[in-house]
């Protein structure tokens, strides 16, 4: 016959089963909060990496720009080696034209050219790019480099343009890039 300790050895006790129970489901609540943080954090690369895409174009089209002593539109501006020979000099901000500008100067006159009223970032054309959640701003400053590249803050010969793209509740990239007056323009 069945002994006491023989009955025992077969089966496993109602504590036994409820311990395996609570070990198991606090394992398993783990592995599924660590699989929902990755889930939910998963498009951050991508949205950061969107920011830059943008922040790279934006400091492009102002970077390509011209940057003369006189407007671009103005006779003999490839030429001009100071404002004194401009028949329009190039003023530091708008001069009532849009987007894209002609001149680096111009864009120095609105900390957010590339954003519509509501804050929405715009193409050239003016038209919603679409993109929710992203802004852009900009800030233009005349630089001297330690006279290396000589011009004054009146007229500077060297601009640093600062792109920020701001997403995501306050999340941004910045990008800076130099501009060099290049004048005259011999070809």
């Amino acid at each position: 016959m069945y002994t006491r300790k023989a009955r025992r050895a077969r089966g496993v006790t109602l504590v036994e089963l409820v311990l395996f129970i609570v070990i198991v489901s606090i394992a398993l609540a783990g592995v599924l909060g660590v699989l929902t943080f990755t889930t939910k954090n998963a498009a951050d690369p991508l949205r950061r990496k969107q920011a830059l895409l943008l922040a790279e174009a934006l400091l492009e089209e102002v970077e390509l720009a011209d940057f003369t002593y006189c407007d671009p539109n103005s006779e003999g501006a490839e030429l001009a080696t100071s404002v004194a020979e401009c028949k329009v000099p190039e003023k530091f901000g708008p001069e009532g034209e849009s987007r894209p500008f002609n001149n680096v100067n111009d864009y120095a006159g609105s900390a957010t050219p590339f954003n519509d009223a509501s804050g929405k970032l715009v193409d050239v054309n003016g038209e919603d790019m679409g993109l929710a959640g992203y802004s852009a701003s900009l800030q233009i400053v005349p630089e001297n480099l330690g006279g290396i590249a000589g011009g004054t803050q009146d007229d500077p010969s060297v601009l640093r343009i600062s792109i920020t793209v701001t997403y995501d509740n306050g999340q941004s990239v910045r990008l800076d890039g130099y501009r060099a007056r290049y004048a005259p323009q011999v070809q």
